[in-house]
């Protein structure tokens, strides 16, 4: 109970995964979730034990409010409150605007901007209380510039950056910081659509000239939980040079 606890959304493979695992590696009680991969979400709990740390897996969609609320209400019971929560959980839409259904939009910002508003409803009462708390905001850089054939999807994550701002001016005098990481072309398997040729296109753009991996994104997460209590309310590039 002495632990500071991690609730990563999205955790089940791919940068959640990665987030998950490096708080567990640092000690932390670890909480992950997916909607819909129960398989892998339990692999996931297993790698996370196998670090000698106290890990609670959780399968529900969190742009529900009331599933949000059946896990809160577990974290309650198994470790008392969240002291860091990251926002990890989205899914993406590549096509053109005028082939989306007002269905496809709606679950983009469901998956991508609902779920955020869900567990910070949530957890941060206990952060105001305790007078501490790191939330940091799983974002992109379609949401500071945009991206052709991605507008529900740039939409959404620009809404994530302006919750971000918003909520960490509000919450700065409870010392709780909010901070959102702008990812770039990670490799991951939501870049997977692609082709060899388009990825190496892609790679070409980058100066960094590969992608970045979801290793490096949380490092950065960590870095952003563990420090600086000054920093709060800012977007962080982390793209290679790439925008």
């Amino acid at each position: 109970m002495n632990k500071k606890t991690v609730l990563i959304t999205g955790s089940s493979r791919g940068i959640g995964k990665a987030i998950a695992v490096k708080f567990a590696k640092k000690g932390y009680n670890v909480i992950i979730n997916c909607a819909h991969n129960e398989e892998a979400l339990l692999k996931t709990k297993s790698e996370i034990e196998s670090y000698q740390v106290s890990c609670h897996a959780f399968l529900g969609d969190m742009s529900d409010i009331e599933t949000a609320r059946v896990l809160f209400g577990q974290i309650k019971k198994l470790y008392g409150s969240v002291e860091v929560l990251i926002n990890n959980a989205g899914i993406s839409y590549v096509g053109l605007f005028t082939d989306m259904t007002p269905e496809d939009w709606n679950r983009v910002m469901a998956a991508n901007l609902t779920s955020v508003y869900n567990c910070c409803s949530l957890a941060v009462p206990d952060m105001i209380k305790n007078k501490y708390g790191k939330i940091i905001n799983i974002s992109s850089v379609w949401g500071n510039v945009g991206a052709s054939c991605e507008v529900a999807y740039s939409a959404s994550k620009g809404g994530m950056n302006a919750f971000t701002k918003a909520l960490a001016k509000e919450l700065a005098p409870s010392n709780i910081q909010i901070n959102a990481v702008a990812c770039g072309a990670i490799d991951t398997e939501m870049n997977h659509f692609l082709t060899d040729e388009e990825l190496m296109q892609l790679i070409n753009e980058i100066p960094a000239d590969r992608l970045g991996s979801a290793e490096e994104v949380a490092d950065l997460v960590y870095h952003l939980a563990y420090k600086n209590e000054y920093l709060t309310g800012q977007i962080i590039g982390l793209d290679g040079g790439w925008i």
